[in-house]
Order: structure tokens, then C-alpha cells, then sequence
């Protein structure tokens, strides 16, 4: 993409604030974030940074050719923390702004939806699976993807949908300020890079699919020229468990911390990932580079 305007909301965080600094080096790129987790730290100077909630009515739409809109209470947990908050974020701040967007000529958007729909499933999940809401979170993004629906037929609007597989980067990357909301990932390779033993649910069998950011943000880059209508998901096709993942971290590091086996806390809780990624890549050519061997390593290298 290039010579784009571009709006990315939640701009300053993880997956926002990669995709906005990607995009700067030949698009002139805004990004607007309520810092509820994102930090303007994560930005290049280039990015044009505004301090303002989806919610709010001036947002900065104007001329835009573009709309990635990834800001959302993004998990299970901090939605349920206050649900009627998650609701208003997650699907009012979505119609608000691609309403915003729209009526400032906008008709190009690319926002994050979830593979938590699709439950637990060591088979790859494609998009036509059928998908229920077991959570508040879950409920927000279908609802996201009903109202993306509504848009196209009614105003015959492009917007892509991307349900995103367990997105990392690491603490060396724009992940650290999630604290406690980052990847697992990122989270064990910094506890085991010093000394501290990774809490794993059960038995540590569950299974992610695991998919490095840049391979996401090459995807909202590709759905965006494409200008893709509908959902699709973007994920490796291939999955590992937790206790495989500590060993691969301990092989990188060259450490050998043992994890601590937990009973899970949550009511609701995706025990398995995997998705079929073939859609989009029928679509755009997409599919993933970063293999999870050479992205742990990634993860692991500012320890070293």
C-alpha cells in the first residue's frame, strides 16, 4: 500500500501500533488510541498520534482512503471485568467509527474480529464453521461482523473481518505494556529468560496456534489493497502446546526452567487453536513466513 491516508484505531497498541509503523514508510498514517493499553512509546515520529476513545464523536475521518480499526477490549478476561463497558467499546465504538469514517467518504475498512468463536478445535477452523458466543467478548465481535454485514448492503462499503490466531511478538517488541494481557509467548519467554517458572493451566496440553505479528500485519495490509469483504482468518495452520513452547523457549535460552501446572481460573476457556488460513490465501496470496521455531527465537533474542 501506498499513498494512502490510513486511520488505525488502537494505533498505540500491540498489532496497532506494528501495522501503523509499517504502514508509515509510504502512507500517511493516524493512529488514535484511549491508552487504556496502548502507550504512544510503541509509535514512530512519522505516525500522526491522537489521544481519543472510538467512542467519542471527532474523530479524525477526513479524507481518509482507509480504516484498520483494531481497538477493542481485546480478551475474554477484560471484557468480563466490565461487560457493559466491553459492549460499548467493542460495538459501538466499531459502527461509531466506520459510521464517522463513512460519511467523510471512507469506504475501505479492515477491523479484528476473533478465532474464539470457533471454541475448542485441534482441526483447523474455517470461516464457514458454525460459531456461537460462549462470552461477552466473543458476542462483541460477531457482533462487529454482523454490523461490517449492514455496512456493505447498505451503503455497499468494503469490510474485511479477520479473525487473528494467538498474535506475539515479545517484550522486545511493542508487547510489554500489556502486562499480564500479553501473549503467553511473550509473558513465559520473559519469566523463564529470568529464572521464574511459567504458570500453566492444567496440564499444559492445550494447544495455540501461534502466529507472529508480522505476518498479521502483512494480512491487514494485503485484505486492505484487495479491499475483501466478509471474514477470514488469519492464523499458521499449525499448532503447539504449552509445554512444548516452554521447551522450545528453554532450547533458545539456554535455560532449563520447569513450569508450574495450575488449576485453570477461567469458567470459559479455549483449550485448542488451529486455523485453515486457506480462504485468504485464495483471496491474496497470504500465508505465514514466520514459522513458530524461528518466531520464538525472535521472542527470546533481546535475552541473549
Amino acid at each position: 500500500m501506498e499513498d494512502k491516508r490510513v486511520l488505525v484505531t488502537g494505533g498505540a497498541g500491540f498489532i496497532g501500533s506494528n501495522l501503523a509503523n509499517h504502514l508509515a514508510a509510504d502512507n500517511d498514517v493516524i493512529a488514535v488510541d484511549d491508552l487504556y493499553l496502548g502507550t504512544p512509546e510503541n509509535l514512530d515520529e512519522q505516525v500522526e498520534f491522537h489521544d481519543l476513545s472510538v467512542l467519542d464523536d471527532d474523530l479524525p475521518t477526513t479524507d481518509v482512503d482507509v480504516v484498520f480499526h483494531l481497538a477493542a477490549l481485546s480478551s475474554y478476561k477484560m471484557h468480563e471485568e466490565n461487560p457493559t463497558k466491553g459492549a460499548r467499546v467493542n460495538i459501538e465504538g466499531f459502527v461509531n467509527t466506520v459510521e464517522q469514517a463513512r460519511a467523510d467518504g471512507c469506504d475501505t475498512v479492515v477491523y479484528a474480529t476473533t478465532s474464539s468463536i470457533y471454541g475448542s478445535r485441534t482441526e483447523p477452523s474455517p470461516e464457514s464453521l458454525p460459531v456461537e458466543a460462549r462470552t461477552g467478548y466473543e458476542a462483541s465481535k460477531l457482533a462487529r461482523e454482523r454490523y461490517a454485514e449492514y455496512f456493505h448492503h447498505h451503503y455497499d462499503m468494503q469490510l474485511a473481518g479477520l479473525r487473528f490466531f494467538s498474535v506475539y511478538q515479545g517484550f522486545g517488541g511493542a508487547e510489554e505494556h500489556k502486562g499480564e494481557f500479553a501473549n503467553t509467548v511473550a509473558q513465559f519467554a520473559h519469566q523463564i529468560a529470568n529464572g521464574e517458572s511459567p504458570e500453566l493451566f492444567g496440564d499444559g496440553s492445550q494447544t495455540r496456534d501461534f502466529t507472529h505479528v508480522d505476518d498479521i500485519v502483512r494480512g491487514l495490509e494485503l485484505a486492505a489493497e484487495e479491499r475483501l469483504q466478509g471474514v477470514y482468518n488469519l492464523g499458521t495452520g499449525e499448532s503447539y502446546d504449552f509445554n512444548t513452547m516452554v521447551e522450545m523457549i528453554n532450547d533458545v535460552l539456554g535455560t532449563d526452567v520447569e513450569p508450574e501446572y495450575i488449576e485453570n481460573p477461567f469458567e470459559v476457556y479455549v483449550h485448542d487453536t488451529k486455523a485453515d488460513y486457506s480462504k485468504i490465501h485464495e483471496a491474496t496470496g497470504w500465508e505465514p513466513e514466520i514459522s513458530f521455531a524461528e518466531g520464538v527465537e525472535r521472542v527470546c533474542e533481546p535475552y541473549l
